[in-house]
């Protein structure tokens, strides 16, 4: 009974950001069980070596590149979906970009078009789209990856901080918007994770000590220890969860 509950057969799953690190991991877990994951980042290079490894294994995988920060193409990372199998059960919002590390008082506005445009807009409109879809059909499950920096800013990470902190109240709004049409939205935020999007921390040794000596758990995470987590919160597991953004962190937030 309780292990039907977390079984993702016939489910359809967008993963934005499917290409490597968390998405990859997310991407692995739910097409082991069962889903069929469409996969979707900028270059298709990434996206098919992550198909051919979900394929080897027996699941079934469709690419599609997109931008998160055009909205006509995450309009067609949708209608792919449609085409390609007829509906969407799932979207995790899982791409975002940061591509500075420093002061945000060094920060110009292109800095924070771009992490906004990807990491905030993109995630709004993308989720709109696939909502309107499960409306239709009064299910479905969306998951944003957040971070523990939408909690606690980050020293360097400030314009990525408020960008997150920003997604976790999108996470909540539209789970109250949407929960009257059996539509659950969650988030994950992750502490640090060894991803190459994170190796500008996890790289630095000195960093690094200092992050694993406010770990309880004295280590940093690896993207297979948060995809557990997203499969739960796709699945009938998690029916009754929404709204809420669970933090991963090894605890660190006790600190």
């Amino acid at each position: 009974m309780y292990k039907e509950k977390f079984d993702l057969t016939g489910k359809v799953a967008i993963i934005t950001g499917g290409s490597r690190g968390i998405g990859e991991a997310i991407a692995l877990a739910m097409s082991e069980f069962g889903a069929k994951v469409v996969l979707s980042s900028r270059k298709i290079e990434g996206l098919n070596a992550v198909k051919e490894k979900i394929e080897a294994a027996g699941g079934t995988a469709h690419c599609i590149p997109a931008h998160m920060g055009n909205l006509e193409s995450l309009q067609a990372v949708v209608n792919g979906t449609i085409e390609k199998f007829g509906t969407i059960d799932i979207l995790v919002n899982n791409a975002a970009t940061n591509p500075v590390f420093g002061p945000m008082m060094n920060a110009d506005t292109a800095v924070w078009d771009k992490i906004m445009d990807v990491n905030l807009k993109g995630v709004f409109f993308l989720t709109k789209a696939v909502a309107n879809i499960m409306m239709e059909k009064r299910s479905g499950s969306i998951i944003n990856i957040s971070t523990e920096a939408a909690l606690r800013p980050t020293p360097g990470l400030g314009i990525y901080s408020i960008s997150k902190a920003g997604l976790d109240m999108v996470t909540k709004a539209f789970a109250l918007e949407l929960g009257p049409y059996g539509i659950r939205i969650n988030g994950i935020a992750p502490g640090l994770v060894q991803t190459r999007f994170s190796q500008a921390l996890w790289g630095n040794e000195e960093i690094r000590k200092v992050a694993e000596s406010k770990i309880p758990l004295g280590r940093i995470a690896q993207p297979e220890e948060i995809a557990g987590l997203a499969v739960f919160l796709a699945s009938d597991a998690a029916s009754f969860i929404t709204g809420e953004t669970v933090l991963v962190d090894g605890g660190a937030m006790l600190s």
